[in-house]
């Protein structure tokens, strides 16, 4: 049964699927930045980057404030949190660098990635 942080989740996943928007949060990891700041970086006109900053804020990974005029985009820790959460719950699969499928099918073939007879 999906939830609602599947769904979440699967918005993070298709926003950051592109590499101008991972560039984006990327950049604003290290500080707020105003969208022609971001358009400028990208080398995009700002009807461009306005749609991958949509993307973002669809996803909720980017906040938005508006100071006079000016439009400036922060990062929203929380769905990245939750990002990290989902995948921390692999690590205990993950075994070390020779726990490779290579070594399963050796395994499952009778011998142990070591030599040793699995009987």
């Amino acid at each position: 049964m999906r939830t609602s942080e599947d769904t979440e989740l699967d918005g993070v996943f298709d926003a950051l699927a592109n590499v101008h928007r991972r560039s984006i949060m990327q950049a604003l990891s290290l500080q707020p930045h105003s969208i022609s700041q971001l358009a400028a970086m990208e080398e995009m006109s700002l009807p461009a980057i306005h749609k991958h900053i949509r993307a973002l804020e669809d996803a909720d990974l980017v906040i938005r404030r508006k100071v006079g005029r000016t439009s400036y985009l922060a990062l929203h820790r929380r769905p990245l949190r939750d990002l990290q959460k989902w995948v921390g719950e692999f690590n205990p699969h993950w075994g070390n660098e020779r726990e490779t499928l290579e070594n399963y099918a050796q395994y499952l073939g009778g011998t142990h990635p070591d030599g040793k007879d699995n009987q």
